[in-house]
């Protein structure tokens, strides 16, 4: 298969993560930023590669088969809307939208453009969780019956005066910021949620979206997710914790200042008492986008369905709304 050409709409953070995450199957054409310095500095890493202001050129751009858009997300749908009407593959960021309904038809429009949608919950392609996966699928856990997982960080100084703290730009706060990233991983793992429970609140932050985010859901055989997100975690902490009936895995870590990648199993003996434990570290760099990324080449190749696409999306989206609704919060009446 000859290289991909890639355009990257949104050239801050992500974008840049993206970019340097291409692999050797395909090559980065054109990007795209309201900041045109932002798109040139972008375009400036990749021979050939032009910069733009408007992201419809960037999309119908010829030589573009797949668009990453890494935008704020309140241009998310819309971007990844336009891509799919050029015919083209995308790899949209979570949360991929402010809200379920922003999604609505995106997925027939893909299937009847004969294009693939992939949602960027690069979290499932850790190291750690990957390995999780494995443990999980093998059996070796038995028949799983809870999970519960903490997600968060602290902020910074004027993090309440950012885009994430605008509702109109991110649709929420920390529930929909690094909430998708929970849910997921629980629906991973747990199969779809029957009953979602939960509350949002604002505590610390001078804002009008939510810092904290509390879920209980339920699937329909009665597993349970406990989570919580929090933007006043002060030290920043992941923890991924899976209960099954002959044991346990405990993932901490995301690297960075979330400290060292780390799964640990905790094997339940006959006779119980202590389990017999098992762990392994992954001091080494996030290759996460890296991996997502190949296998969205390979989904490509193989015209298959990627594992997390806009059905993923939408149910952590309901998953949300439903949270705000019943806590106050109403984002997008």
């Amino acid at each position: 298969m000859n290289r991909l050409g890639v355009a990257i709409v949104g050239c801050g953070l992500i974008g840049q993560k993206r970019a340097q995450a291409l692999g050797d199957a395909a090559r980065l054409v054109v990007c795209a930023d309201v900041a045109k310095d932002r798109a040139e500095r972008l375009a400036a890493s990749a021979p050939g590669c032009t910069a733009v202001t408007d992201w419809t050129v960037a999309v119908n751009d010829p030589a573009v088969s797949v668009v990453l858009v890494a935008t704020l997300h309140d241009s998310l749908a819309e971007i990844t809307r336009g891509a799919i009407e050029a015919g083209k593959h995308v790899l949209v960021e979570k949360p991929a939208a402010r809200n379920a309904a922003e999604l609505a038809g995106l997925a027939e429009l893909a299937a009847q453009k004969g294009v693939l949608v992939r949602v960027g919950f690069n979290h499932r392609y850790h190291r750690a969780l990957q390995k999780a996966y494995a443990i999980v699928q093998s059996g070796d856990l038995g028949p799983l019956m809870f999970l519960r997982a903490r997600y968060g960080h602290g902020g910074r100084v004027g993090y309440d005066r950012e885009w994430r703290a605008d509702p109109a730009k991110s649709g929420g706060g920390e529930l929909i910021d690094q909430g998708p990233h929970l849910i997921d991983l629980a629906r991973w793992f747990l199969g779809d949620f029957a009953e979602v429970d939960g509350f949002a609140a604002t505590y610390y932050w001078d804002m009008p979206v939510d810092d904290n985010g509390f879920l209980l859901l339920k699937t329909a055989s009665r597993q349970v997710a406990f989570l919580h997100a929090s933007c006043t975690e002060w030290k920043n902490t992941f923890s991924f914790e899976i209960y099954g009936r002959d044991g346990k895995l405990d993932i901490s870590g995301l690297g960075g200042s979330y400290g060292v990648e780390r799964l640990t199993y905790y094997k339940m003996l006959p006779e119980m008492g202590p389990p017999e434990t098992t762990s392994w570290e992954y001091p080494m760099a996030d290759n996460s986008w890296r991996v997502e990324f190949a296998e969205f080449v390979e989904d490509i190749r193989l015209g298959r369905q990627p594992a997390a696409g806009l059905g993923d999306a939408v149910a952590a989206l309901a998953i949300i709304d439903k949270i705000y609704k019943v806590s106050g919060y109403d984002h997008h009446a």
